[in-house]
């Protein structure tokens, strides 16, 4: 039954990724190897076999079709020495092993000693399975600062640098990655499906499946940066791990999400989850002039945060945030969707999504469109994946509201100047006290997912210690036992 389901499942990724080709015959024989080694058994859960399946067909497609040329080797060469390293193994799976340390494999590349990292909430993606073209033994993270250890002949860092890389991966000379939009990197990511799934591949990213390359990630000892040129800012000696760490992601990824919003003075502001990205759009929303800033979630520690980060708050347990907005203030000027396609409410949608009838849920969506008022701007800034049902698009049309897909942020085009104007003057400290929580060692971090999942003990954003890192610096969470 299970191989008749999967092959089912099979023909549907291929026909949606590539509805021109010609699948009424049977996959190669080395797709079918790769797709029958992980058939689940009937003893395994439903939504665990529903993982496997798609995680193999969809491994199975790119093995049949092939993967896109790059500019940038995917996999490292190995040393002879390990590391330590967080491993994907399956749907709530992850596990800390030994794994070969990387050696310098392209000319750019440099080898990192790891000396902060963390977890983010878009890894929970991974955690869940729900990113296309998962393997065993992927190495994930995608935000880490470090050490530099060994470069390649092209690359002009030095060893002993102190660098923070962002979690893209960009080449430095294509059109978009000349136009300061380094997540739309045309030469870096070699999934085939993503292409025929989206229309264009985006770029390359660090620890997050091959549905964006398949590089190892950052939540390890060691990680190869490629173009380490331009995928690694310098930090000065005034900005430590603690803070610079962020550079990789949450601090520009938040600035993108409200910048795209194009926040105006005056303007009121939604914004909704308040997870660290969240959280720090709270922050970014004032910077630009924002007279209130309304935060949405339901997790009380989270709404607290928010709170003392200046927003006005909203549990939607305890309301429909659509009528709570509308009685506060008329409607918002803005709004910035931080939550993501995993966090359906109603049964309708939780239940379209266990079936797979749709992957994403469009309900934080339609709550944002019918709060909106005429002609203003909705900012996605939350991972989605693919498809979702029940959108309200004639409210989008008729009011004339700017739904823009913010991307992944193109880190490189703001954090030299966060860095200077925002980071080292000590501008983003009251933030960052709030949003950074816990300090833990790495070999927590299977449990820390787990933890992280699930929004205990008041976890929000970590710093994630190595043997190589420096004793915590003041003002920043001393290291805490994770039980």
């Amino acid at each position: 039954m299970h191989s008749r389901r999967a092959m089912r499942l099979f023909k549907n990724v291929a026909k949606v990724c590539d509805p021109e080709h010609n699948f009424s015959s049977s996959p190669s024989t080395s797709s079918l190897t790769i797709f029958s080694t992980a058939i689940p058994c009937e003893s395994q859960s439903q939504s665990h076999s529903i993982t496997i399946m798609t995680q193999t067909a969809s491994n199975a497609y790119e093995a049949m079709v092939g993967d896109k040329p790059t500019a940038v080797s995917t996999d490292y060469k190995e040393k002879n020495t390990m590391m330590r390293a967080l491993t994907w193994q399956g749907k709530a799976d992850v596990r800390m092993a030994d794994m070969p340390m990387p050696a310098i494999t392209d000319p750019g590349d440099a080898i990192l000693k790891i000396t902060g990292t963390t977890v983010c909430g878009s890894d929970l993606h991974l955690y869940h399975g729900e990113i296309m073209q998962l393997q065993k033994n992927d190495i994930l993270g995608h935000e880490f600062c470090g050490v530099v250890d060994e470069v390649g002949p092209a690359c002009s860092l030095k060893k002993g640098q102190r660098v923070v890389a962002s979690f893209q991966i960009a080449c430095g000379q294509c059109d978009y990655c000349k136009k300061g939009l380094s997540t739309a990197c045309d030469v870096t990511n070699n999934s085939t499906l993503m292409e025929k799934l989206y229309g264009h591949k985006i770029s390359g990213m660090f620890g997050y499946a091959h549905f964006t390359g398949g590089f190892a990630g950052g939540q390890s000892e060691y990680v190869r940066v490629p173009f380490a040129d331009v995928n690694l800012l310098p930090l000065p000696d005034d900005v430590p791990d603690e803070k610079g760490l962020f550079l990789s992601d949450i601090i520009p990824t938040s600035y993108h999400a409200c910048y795209e919003a194009n926040i105006q003075k005056g303007d009121v502001v939604g914004i909704w989850g308040l997870g660290p990205i969240g959280l720090l759009c709270c922050k970014w929303a004032q910077v630009m002039g924002a007279s209130r800033v309304i935060a949405v979630d339901c997790v009380p520690e989270r709404l607290e945060m928010a709170r003392k980060l200046g927003a006005e708050t909203i549990n939607f347990n305890d309301g429909d945030p659509v009528k709570v907005i509308h009685d506060m203030c008329g409607g918002l000027d803005r709004a910035v969707d931080c939550a993501g396609f995993r966090y359906a409410k109603t049964m309708l949608h939780k239940v379209e999504r266990a079936i797979g009838l749709e992957t994403d849920q469009s309900e934080v969506l339609n709550e944002m469109v019918r709060t909106v008022k005429k002609f203003g701007t909705i900012s996605l800034i939350a991972d989605y994946a693919a498809y979702t049902n029940h959108f309200l698009i004639g409210g989008l049309m008729e009011k004339g509201i700017r739904l823009i897909g913010a991307g992944q942020a193109p880190v490189q085009k703001y954090w030299k100047e966060i860095l200077t104007k925002y980071l080292q003057p000590g501008k983003l400290d009251d933030a960052l006290s709030v949003v950074v929580t816990h300090r833990f060692q790495i070999e927590d971090f299977p449990l820390l997912y787990k933890r992280f999942d699930e929004k205990d003990q008041g976890i929000c954003k970590t710093f994630i210690q190595t043997r190589f890192s420096a004793p915590a610096a003041p003002g920043s969470p001393s290291l805490t036992k994770l039980e």
